[in-house]
């Protein structure tokens, strides 16, 4: 993404927070931020998957971070609207295209049940929308929704009604992308065996209970109780670890984003300094260019113009010279051994480590590793230095032939300029040669 897209993306997440944390009430216990940070980075699971423009990027992540902004109304009818509304108002005043607005509102309206996307981009969006159908995140998920649905509708169902309600949702539930139907629709099929008893697992359990009880009396009682306490502790420990699971997962999921923002950041100011350093080596050429094919040739008939045009070549090719380092390629000789995966000191991400290597050491390495996380994240904060230090090493030059440039091109004008005042006013005219008859 360019500079200016990932402005906006920060600009909307920071107008969005704002919204939830001062608009939306406490009551809103499912469709709250969490759940559009969750939908923001399914969208950005499936934009690596599909490798979608930055342009289609930029309008599925605003749809996303907007679509359900509409609950700030405090009810959940027709919240589509209200989100489309806040959307275009937040769109309009930062000046985005039409074009660019009027996706993102058909992205929010095409999340509206039921769901009727008619691009990838909408059609991401409703998979993301409904991504913990897919995912062992639909139980407690479903929880929270059912408290929403209570404190909005003062509606109570009980376990069997919201059962069979979800049951009945799954059923006719289906995923309009490749990858929702790869990924979650298999998950989403155990889902509803579980909420109807049909899972393999649940018929295991249910054996199990219905074993013959020899135990009777206070015995059978105290078991019984012992059963209960022991499920009850069983199930916090479950309850436990999956909140673990889910916290773990978010964090992973924060950190991708970080980096894969902090690269592309770095991708970008790497592009603008590569630009500009294009620009001061075109302008110097041209001025070059002019001098040798102009200037120069009449320098014999004005002497007087040799300092300062010998003064703006020095100047043009300096300046040319550092542009030239700013863009200037280093390779290293792109070779790494075992010992070095072992102990963890290649980056595999960078290409001059390894453009020298075969295909099955590299292949080794790059699963060595992916298996250590450390390693792994590791790689991604060297690579990220470097190329920190790789841009420093860029601007500095770039910076440089500016001011070589600048500072160059003011002292030749004055150096031309005064040796011209100097032989208008100044100089004493030539003697004229006398005729002899």
């Amino acid at each position: 993404m360019n500079e200016s897209q990932v402005l906006l993306l920060a600009d909307v997440k920071n107008a969005v927070a704002d919204i939830f944390h001062r608009k939306v009430s406490e009551s809103i216990s499912y469709h709250n931020l969490q759940h559009t940070r969750d939908v923001v980075a399914a969208c950005e699971k499936m934009a690596d998957h599909y490798q979608l423009s930055d342009e289609d990027r930029t309008a599925l992540f605003t749809a996303a971070w907007f679509h359900d902004t509409g609950f700030s109304s405090g009810r959940a009818e027709g919240h589509e609207f209200e989100s489309i509304r806040l959307a275009t108002q937040f769109l309009i005043m930062h000046h985005e295209d039409p074009d660019f607005v009027d996706r993102v509102k058909s992205a929010i309206g095409a999340t509206k049940m039921p769901q009727s996307p008619s691009s990838l981009i909408e059609e991401i969006l409703c998979d993301a929308d409904l991504f913990h159908l897919g995912t062992n995140d639909f139980k407690p998920k479903s929880k929270l929704l059912r408290e929403e649905l209570i404190n909005l509708n003062g509606k109570k169902f009980s376990k069997k009604q919201w059962k069979q309600r979800n049951a009945d949702f799954l059923q006719t539930h289906h995923y309009f992308t490749s990858y929702g139907r790869e990924k979650l629709q298999p998950v989403q099929d155990e889902n509803l065996l579980r909420l109807r008893g049909e899972h393999p697992d649940q018929e295991n359990h249910t054996e199990e209970k219905k074993e013959p009880s020899v135990v009777t009396g206070s015995v059978k009682e105290k078991k019984d109780n012992s059963d209960k306490k022991d499920n009850a502790e069983n199930k916090e420990l479950k309850e436990a670890a999956l909140e673990k699971k889910r916290k773990e997962s978010q964090t992973d999921r924060g950190i991708s984003t970080v980096f894969r923002i902090m690269a592309s950041n770095h991708a970008n100011l790497s592009h603008m300094a590569d630009n500009k350093a294009h620009i001061m080596i075109s302008v110097n050429s041209i001025i070059l260019s002019v001098v040798i094919s102009l200037l120069i040739r009449h320098l014999d008939e004005h002497q007087n113009l040799v300092i300062p045009t010998i003064i703006l070549v020095t100047f043009c090719v300096a300046a040319t010279i550092f542009a030239v380092l700013a863009t200037r390629p280093n390779v290293s000789q792109g070779t790494f051994t075992r010992e070095d995966i072992h102990h963890k000191k290649t980056n595999l991400l960078f290409f001059g480590n390894f453009h020298s290597m075969q295909l099955d050491d590299y292949d080794w390495a790059m699963k060595e590793m992916m298996s250590d996380k450390d390693y792994l994240y590791g790689s991604m904060i060297k690579d990220i230095y470097f190329l920190g230090v790789v841009l420093a090493k860029k601007y500095k030059y770039l910076r440089i032939s500016y001011n070589i440039f600048m500072y160059g091109l003011i002292v030749a004008m004055f150096a031309f300029g005064f040796t011209l005042a100097y032989d208008t006013f100044f100089a004493t005219p030539a003697a004229p040669i006398p005729v002899v008859r």
